[in-house]
């Protein structure tokens, strides 16, 4: 076990964290709290936390991808994604494993070298064929039991950052991190 900012955590999962060239998310219940706010208009609202915003800033920099796969569709998504320059969106995915299979071939990388962080089980084909497989602390029993790493930081409030901050520690840069929260 190596210590982290967020505790202990195995070496393998440090050695897996290391491996990370690119990291999908979900967002419902990953970057939100999974709760959606619906208005008489049919006006829908999100909340995003600023901290998973600097980590995926921070990896960005350090020459890590990021995409995003998920099973809505919403402007909102889009628009905080860009904001964050996250180009690899695919939303209105209900079988993630598409977007996958697409983002390695187009990435040029191997499935060893993804982290996916989820929180449901439409997560769990891609965290079964990824190298490194997150859920968020407060994710479906099932996606906790299959995933290398649980985040101690529930979904909406930091876990995505708690992830970068772990695969940027992996990396010996976490001291170097540089983002914003945008």
């Amino acid at each position: 076990m190596i210590e982290t900012l967020y505790g202990p955590v195995a070496s393998a999962n440090i050695a897996k964290a290391k491996a990370v060239k690119l990291l999908i998310c979900d967002i419902d219940g990953v970057f939100s709290d999974g709760r959606i706010y619906m208005g008489n208009d049919g006006e829908e609202l999100k909340t995003f936390h600023t901290r998973d915003g600097f980590g995926i800033k921070s990896l960005l920099n350090a020459s890590i991808e990021i995409a995003v796969i998920t099973g809505r569709k919403s402007k909102i998504v889009e628009n905080r994604m860009q904001g964050l320059g996250v180009n690899h969106i695919y939303q209105g995915q209900d079988n993630k494993i598409v977007a996958f299979e697409m983002l390695l071939e187009k990435l040029n990388l191997n499935a060893d070298q993804v982290a996916y962080i989820g929180d449901d089980v439409i997560d769990l084909p891609v965290m079964d064929r990824c190298g490194f497989s997150v859920a968020v602390a407060d994710a479906h029993p099932l996606v906790q039991k299959k995933a290398h790493y649980m985040t101690t930081i529930n979904g909406g409030f930091g876990a995505v950052r708690e992830l970068t901050d772990l695969i940027l520690f992996a990396n010996d840069i976490l001291e170097q991190a540089q983002g914003t929260s945008v």
